[in-house]
């Protein structure tokens, strides 16, 4: 299917309908004024509006082609894609799918939600300490949104269990192959860190651990051992919920 063309209409030009239903208000720029997307915010604050006009105000325009507004493209997204989350990971063809949704659009809309995964990142600074699995999964779960595929980090630890500096070691199916503790433990030996957490993701949403997770963390935490480098913990992010192979006793 070929993408659509974004096109430069007038914002808030197309609406079958204001949101209380007065049929004859066709554009949003004739709804009532407190029902304005745009103008809710800037008199009432951004958390009062919904998913669907906060991401209106993102797209700015609907499509001319079905004559329905960016609100309606926005209902129509989350629609398509279920929630917020699915549509953070959607590539540009499954956006482009959409009806007036363009490379323009879709570029806007999965550039909102890096700088959104950006965002939940800032607090990660050096020296942020980890106490449970349940924060770790709380920092990083962002990170793993949009990624289709397996990717597998490794958090460097210092004596106090606070973060020196987090890295991806790889990124597809997890195999032995693919996590060497080789290529592992050079990055945290050259960082002198005194203890790692290893992270990855399973893209289906559902963190219980595979065979092959359970091996590969035991043969990590052989290589820590031998290192004198503590394996604290290696942690599996699903979609709203984390398995921990310590708590199973795996590590």
């Amino acid at each position: 299917m070929p993408l659509s063309s974004d096109r430069e209409e007038t914002p808030e030009d197309y609406v079958p309908a204001s949101p209380s239903g007065h049929g004859a208000l066709r554009r949003i720029k004739d709804w009532p004024e407190g029902e304005r997307p745009r103008e809710k915010l800037l008199s009432r604050g951004a958390e009062v509006l919904s998913d669907a006009e906060l991401l209106a105000l993102i797209l700015r325009t609907g499509d001319a082609g079905s004559k329905t507004t960016a609100v309606d493209q926005a209902r129509l997204l989350l629609q398509e894609f279920t929630d917020l989350f699915r549509l953070a990971r959607a590539t540009t063809p499954e956006l482009c799918r959409i009806a007036g949704v363009g490379p323009a659009k879709a570029a806007e809309l999965q550039a909102v939600f890096e700088l959104a995964r950006r965002l939940s990142d800032q607090h990660l600074l050096p020296k942020a300490q980890f106490s449970s699995a349940d924060a770790v999964f709380r920092r990083y779960r962002n990170r793993f949104l949009h990624h289709n595929r397996e990717v597998f980090m490794v958090l460097m630890l210092d004596a106090k269990n606070c973060l020196i500096r987090d890295m991806r070691i790889s990124e597809g199916s997890l195999t032995a192959s693919i996590v060497h503790p080789r290529e592992v433990f050079s990055a945290v030996v050259r960082e002198s860190a005194a203890g790692v957490i290893f992270l990855h993701n399973h893209p289906s949403g559902d963190p219980s651990p595979s065979r092959e997770d359970i091996s590969i963390t035991q043969r990590l935490k052989d290589g820590g051992d031998l290192l004198g480098i503590r394996v604290l913990d290696h942690i599996i992010i699903g979609h709203d919920s984390f398995a921990s192979l310590a708590d199973r006793g795996h590590c």
